[in-house]
């Protein structure tokens, strides 16, 4: 038996176990691993035979130093999601979420003037990439800022908004967790403008979809979508590096 898990706390929202059993690969299992630290992360990966292994918050950049190669998406984002474990016991990282939300948002067939993403953690990454390589002008959106030298402040997010200079839609990403369940009364955004039907908001979380986030956008003549397209997809990256499909 071939034994995979996702690691990240808390884990309580995740449907990548669901997903994984629905699609009934022979001799293959999958467990959620809440992991409070990553202490014990590579003694448990011998311990318990793991062949590979997904990560999500917060660990994406923190796996980093514990793993002993990086695949190119990875390298360039600076941000793992995926990990491959050797015969050898070797980790070796990969970034399955950069290509996933690119291939997601592609499809949507959205040609937006600029965009903006929300957060700077490992999924903000993800999501930069994936709007350099499809050519859309994009910037990060931080709380601080003054630590994030490309960041805008979330004050100028919202002024773009309000008054966009040109009539292509503008595309906000939330790649931040907030609004995920249990603490769905939260939103990165509680004061958006009263009109934004030029705005599509793509929100990463899926559960619960629509989030806060999404419903506030929706009432205000916005389009939106979650990111539980984009979790199938990376999913399926992520199966294809463990090679069950």
């Amino acid at each position: 038996m071939l034994h995979f898990a996702l690691i990240g706390y808390p884990l309580d929202h995740s449907y990548s176990k669901h997903w994984f059993d629905s699609q009934h690969f022979a001799g293959a299992d999958y467990r959620l691993q809440p992991m409070p630290s990553l202490g014990e992360l590579r003694r448990w990966v011998a311990d318990e035979a793991i062949a590979g292994f997904n990560v999500t918050h917060p660990y994406k950049r923190a796996v980093l130093p514990l793993l002993d190669a990086l695949g190119p998406e990875a390298e360039a984002i600076g941000a793992v999601n995926c990990v491959v474990v050797g015969p050898d016991g070797r980790l070796v990282g990969h970034n399955t979420d950069g290509p996933a939300f690119r291939d997601s948002l592609a499809a949507l067939g959205l040609r937006p003037a600029k965009a903006f993403v929300l957060g700077t953690g490992g999924a903000a990454s993800a999501v930069a990439w994936a709007l350099h390589q499809l050519g859309i002008p994009h910037r990060l959106v931080s709380r601080q800022p003054e630590n994030h030298p490309s960041a805008i402040a979330y004050a100028d997010l919202l002024a773009a908004l309000i008054a966009p200079a040109d009539p292509r839609p503008i595309l906000v990403v939330n790649a931040t967790p907030l609004g995920t369940w249990p603490d769905v009364g939260r939103t990165p955004l509680p004061a958006l403008p009263d009109r934004l039907r030029h705005l599509f908001l793509f929100d990463l979380v899926y559960n619960p979809s629509p989030t806060r986030l999404m419903r506030d956008a929706l009432d205000r003549g916005a389009r939106t979508c979650d990111g539980l397209d984009m979790l199938r997809r990376q999913a399926c990256l992520s199966w294809q590096l463990w090679n069950l499909v």
